[in-house]
């Protein structure tokens, strides 16, 4: 769990503003890694998408879910 997450999870250690100002940073830096992951997801090969224990429909699928869908 990262320090901001903590800090979210603590909502006396924080005034409101800034509770809610670094929910909303947390939550573009969660999209941003969705984004970056399924972009690279995409661009796996075959061999290394079956190491990872998936085929290229479950992939194709994942990689084509918008960044703000978990």
């Amino acid at each position: 769990m990262s320090f901001a997450e903590v800090l979210i999870l603590r909502p006396a250690s924080l005034p409101p503003l800034s509770r809610m100002a670094l929910r909303i940073t947390v939550l573009v830096m969660t999209w941003e890694n969705r984004h970056k992951t399924r972009k690279h997801l995409r661009k796996l090969d075959r061999h290394l998408l079956a190491d990872i224990g998936l085929d290229q429909w479950v992939a194709e699928a994942e990689a084509a879910r918008p960044f703000w869908r978990h």
